[in-house]
């Protein structure tokens, strides 16, 4: 079965035609965007247009597209990226077996390569803020889910925790994995079992909940020219504490977005914050606790991996775990948001 990067420039001229009315001059493959399920596109048009495309197997959230038409186009939140609807008024469509988004092209890097400036970080936290402050029309709000503090990152790990005691053959990748688990065994489990602790606290007094993004680290902020940046990703959004983004400041996911200036600026964008400590901490040992798992699921199970079991790919997954306990990693900073609800 072909995968998105494998359509031709005539497939997506004939179908932005068709859905959108649009005339393409040229389409480019952006492979930062690539994987086996997805592609992205730049698609210039005969006007020199530019827009996003991406192409992907499987459905589309409905409920995430609407939620960023709601916030760009009604709450005139600019930094949500939102999707373009077609001629017949969808945010999405479907052709030759994918389903088609169509986006404004903005022209930046990624987070994690292009430092924010003083000013993105101040127009972050005025997005971010101003999402978390959004009123959602009923309808949309029935079709978002909610926070529900579920179990099955933690009963991921727990499961390899329990299969690690009787050994696991593998190769070399393997065994450094197994042994760099070793030596930090103790600390995993108290990542692990202080997400649950959490977890019942806030499940016996839940806080407010509030639209959020749920993913929002470097990767998923496009930086462009002066203030201006871009937030991507929106895969999973949901009805969540405000928390559940706000752990991302100053959380050290992907060791980047650490610096207290940086922080500072954000916030002073974002607004009173009166932030919640046992949530704030709870979101970064369930991340860890998520990182964990599915780093175990590329290394270990290549079944499960798909694209990723290569053997670049697991090495990055190794690099990747090594990264989450390196000092002032995602981890020591997690201890430290728990120090502060003790």
């Amino acid at each position: 079965m072909p995968t998105p990067s494998d359509i031709s420039h005539e497939t997506i001229a004939q179908h932005l035609a068709q859905a959108y009315r649009l005339r393409v001059a040229r389409a480019e493959l952006l492979l930062a965007g690539a994987s086996a399920t997805s592609a992205a596109f730049r698609v210039v048009a005969d006007d020199e247009t530019r827009y996003f495309l991406k192409l992907q197997q499987g459905t589309i959230d409905p409920a995430a597209l609407a939620l960023c038409a709601f916030l760009h186009q009604d709450k005139g939140i600019d930094a949500v990226m939102a999707p373009m609807p077609a001629t017949d008024g969808t945010l999405s469509t479907q052709g030759h077996g994918f389903d088609w988004t169509l986006h404004p092209f903005f022209d930046g890097q990624s987070g994690f390569d292009r430092t924010l400036s003083d000013r993105q970080w101040l127009a972050l936290g005025q997005a971010l803020g101003a999402i978390h402050r959004t009123q959602l029309p009923e309808a949309l709000l029935a079709k978002l889910p909610k926070e529900s503090y579920a179990h099955q990152w933690r009963e991921g790990v727990r499961r390899y925790q329990r299969r690690f005691i009787n050994g696991t053959a593998g190769d070399g990748i393997v065994q450094r994995f197994l042994a760099f688990w070793e030596e930090h065994a103790e600390e995993i489990d108290t990542v692990v079992y202080r997400s649950e602790q959490l977890a019942s606290i806030l499940l016996e007094r839940p806080p407010r909940l509030v639209p959020c993004h749920s993913d929002i680290h470097a990767g998923n902020v496009i930086v462009g020219e002066g203030d201006r940046l871009s937030i991507v990703g929106w895969h999973a959004p949901i009805l969540a504490p405000k928390e559940r983004d706000l752990m991302f400041i100053g959380g050290g996911v992907g060791n980047a977005w650490s610096k207290p200036r940086q922080q500072a600026l954000f916030y002073e964008g974002y607004g009173p914050s009166d932030i919640d400590a046992v949530a704030l901490a709870y979101y970064r040992y369930e991340r860890i606790t998520r990182d964990v798992l599915e780093l175990c699921d590329r290394i270990l199970d290549s079944a499960k991996a798909n694209a990723n079991a290569s053997a670049e790919g697991r090495e990055e997954g190794m690099r990747r775990m090594q990264s989450l306990f390196v000092p002032n990693g995602a981890v020591a900073i997690a201890h430290q948001s728990y120090d502060a609800v003790t």
